[in-house]
């Protein structure tokens, strides 16, 4: 098995406590939303919403994939920090054993710069390069952006 690590970092004009309450408290319910041709649901099967919580995300129409199942292994509202790990679902090859993600909010002048990092667990010995990802970023990306938009468009919102 190898792990391969990619790192994403970019700004925003949202601080971070508006934005992780967004992105992160309360992204079950906005993005499906705003954005439900991405995420048609999310639900928690088991857990409270804390580590250990298993979620189910159920993918829109104009998604390749059907669904995944992710575990949060930490979530942190003071520190706006954010971990998760894909255990299950379409979006997990025959290759891949599991993908973990960390995010984390820092405070940039008045808004927000977000660093990621993702490790993608392998079976065997298959590498995993970047351009293997870049679609997958790339969405992410789009999608983090329809949620910028929202804000900036309701500037009382997750205050």
């Amino acid at each position: 098995m190898g792990v391969y690590t990619f790192e994403n970092e970019f700004t925003s004009e949202i601080p971070p406590s508006r934005l992780f309450k967004a992105f992160v408290l309360d992204a079950d319910n906005l993005i499906p939303k705003i954005a439900p041709q991405a995420i048609k649901q999310a639900e928690i099967l088991e857990g409270n919403g804390g580590p250990g919580t298993i979620k189910k995300i159920t993918f829109g129409e104009g998604s390749q994939y059907g669904y995944v199942k992710h575990r949060i292994d930490s979530i942190d509202e003071a520190s706006y920090s954010y971990s998760y790990t894909l255990i299950e679902g379409d979006a997990l090859t025959d290759t891949i054993e599991k993908i973990s993600y960390e995010t984390k909010l820092v405070a940039c002048g008045s808004g927000s710069t977000i660093k990621s990092i993702s490790h993608y667990h392998t079976k065997g010995n298959i590498e995993i390069k970047e351009e293997h990802v870049k679609a997958g970023k790339e969405k992410a990306h789009g999608l983090f952006k329809l949620i910028e938009s929202y804000l900036k468009d309701h500037p009382d919102a997750y205050n």
